[in-house]
């Protein structure tokens, strides 16, 4: 993965809000910009502005955490897991833990 990738991977992730919103796309993907701004103001209390959540969007969509699609005159947001696998390339997670 270039170098550019995995700052914006790490820049996306690292932001507890977007982390959020990953979490409701976990939960239920396809939501529109509407529908996450307010799963995110019932289940978590924030109250961003639509135009900051849409900047969140752009950001996890720049590192390939979200793809959108349109539909008439809705944007839907999807989660792709995908880029994610560099983290567990880059440090492989062993199955078990040293002994002292």
């Amino acid at each position: 993965m270039p170098v550019d990738a995995d700052r914006d991977l790490f820049k996306a992730i690292g932001d507890a809000t977007r982390r959020t919103i990953l979490d409701e796309l976990v939960d239920r993907d396809g939501q529109t910009l509407f529908e996450i701004c307010g799963r995110l103001a019932m289940r978590h209390n924030l109250t961003s502005s639509r135009q900051a959540i849409s900047q969140h969007l752009a950001v996890l969509e720049q590192a390939g955490l979200v793809h959108t699609r349109r539909e008439g005159r809705y944007k839907f947001h999807h989660l792709d897991t995908s880029p994610l696998r560099s983290i567990f390339q880059r440090w492989p997670i062993d199955r078990e833990a040293p002994s002292s």
